[in-house]
């Protein structure tokens, strides 16, 4: 670990450092990253996936778009791509808040997540995230072998805030937040039915998942059929202020609608919503569109 300039304060963890803190700056609260993987990715979105056998020149890919509105009200968008190819995927997510979305998790941002596809899971091996609000600039760089963290640069503009404190014993067993949004299965209550272990780079927490019901969407442009609807909760661990208002924002209830991603045998995020008195938050997919196609790059809408 290691501060640059005094400007600009930047956390260095290799996977020698046994035992390291995580002196995390302050960025956009860990929702940030999560709603970015989900609406555009990517992510966030910016989301686990379990591949059929398929011709190597075969793949499946998700293009989708979401509105952000807060009690009623539009104050954002994102933007999704997903590829998931023969053994192996990549996600990549752009997002912007405006109004009160943008208290809470700032400007906007692009969130990227690839890996390999071993026995039916997701085997993350980096995420990227650049996140942008009017007063700060923030980058995370991962890599990741078999759910641990190999190497993480996290750089901020802002100042270092106290935060719970990272141990080197939270960068293990851990998935990044936009492969989280990736969940593999069919659209069947147990598919639901488990917690998902999200390090973001510089906070810990895991999102608890419980089956809730069965329902039908039809998006304004192309998916319409059944989605699984899952309850959620999230639970922060480390890395996070222990009196932050999006933890507190976050108590309410929360849904997570998975819908297909073609016959890839993974669901995708096509709806958010956290109820809270302070105003509903809800980011649903305007357009979602699983298709199966040849080969070509991987481009945003």
């Amino acid at each position: 670990m290691r501060a640059k300039q005094p400007a600009r304060h930047e956390v260095t963890t290799p996977s020698t450092a046994a035992g390291a803190r995580g002196d995390i700056d302050r960025v956009p609260g860990m929702f940030e990253t999560a709603t970015k993987s989900l609406v555009c990715g990517t992510m966030a979105a910016v989301l686990a996936a379990a591949i059929p056998a398929r011709p190597a020149e075969a793949r499946a890919r998700l293009s989708a778009q979401s509105k952000i509105s807060v009690a009623g009200l539009p104050i954002g968008r994102g933007d999704l791509m997903a590829d998931l190819s023969s053994g192996r995927y990549i996600a990549v997510g752009v997002g912007r808040a405006a109004g009160f979305l943008r208290v809470l998790v700032g400007g906007e941002g692009t969130v990227t997540a690839s890996g390999a596809i071993r026995n039916g899971q997701l085997a993350a091996s980096n995420f990227s995230a650049v996140l942008n609000a009017d007063d700060e600039r923030s980058t995370v760089t991962m890599s990741l072998d078999n759910g641990n963290v190999k190497d993480l640069t996290a750089e901020s503009s802002a100042p270092v805030e106290d935060r719970v404190p990272l141990t080197d014993a939270h960068r293990h067993g851990v998935i990044d937040p936009v492969s989280a949004m990736l969940v593999p299965g069919a659209l069947v209550p147990a598919t639901c039915h488990r917690t998902l272990p999200i390090f973001d780079g510089r906070r810990r927490y895991d999102l608890k998942l419980s089956f809730k019901r069965m329902d039908r969407v039809k998006a304004d442009d192309g998916y319409r059929g059944p989605v699984l609807v899952c309850a959620a909760e999230l639970r922060a661990i480390a890395g996070h202020r222990a009196d932050s208002t999006l933890v507190k924002y976050l108590s309410g209830s929360l849904e997570l609608w998975l819908a297909p991603i073609d016959a890839s045998g993974v669901l995708g995020p096509y709806r958010l919503s956290v109820d809270n008195l302070v105003g509903n938050l809800v980011i649903e997919a305007v357009r979602y569109q699983p298709v199966a196609e040849a080969p070509g790059p991987l481009r945003l809408p």
